[in-house]
């Protein structure tokens, strides 16, 4: 495996700032699942990092707040193969999706004018309806 994380645009975790722990993977699987420690925990701190400027680290942290301890850390658990390496893999990827995702800046939404004439034309349909139902209407008698 290499030695970083690769998030987006330039932005690269050192390997050095994550911390994985294996441990046993629960739910089913018979003796396989007793005796391996298939079960990969990818532990990141936001505060610590040296990858993100000051900037990027506030973006994240509001957007993965709920997600992240007391101390700052992103901690994401993977046990979806049997493989430790596969799942090593797939959690260090996770990682990358879910800051990248918190990375994301909107666009700013650029407020818009209807025409005048627009506003007009709409105006003229509504009167000119307006006078059709009132055509169906009984003819009073004088």
């Amino acid at each position: 495996m290499s030695n970083e994380v690769h998030v987006k645009n330039g932005v690269v975790i050192p390997y050095h700032e994550i911390e994985i722990t294996v441990s046993r993977a629960g739910g089913p699987g018979g003796q396989h699942v007793q005796k391996t420690s298939s079960r990969v925990t990818v532990r990141w701190n936001v505060k610590n990092t040296t990858a993100l400027h000051d900037e990027q680290k506030a973006r994240v942290m509001q957007n993965l707040g709920s997600r992240l301890t007391v101390d700052g850390d992103l901690i994401i658990h993977n046990s979806e193969s049997r493989s430790q390496l596969h799942n090593k893999k797939r959690a260090l990827e996770i990682l990358a999706k879910e800051i990248s995702k918190a990375l994301f800046v909107p666009k700013r939404r650029m407020k818009t004018r209807i025409s005048r004439a627009t506003k007009e034309a709409r105006f003229r349909e509504k009167s000119h309806r307006g006078t059709l139902k009132k055509l169906r209407g009984k003819i009073p008698v004088e």
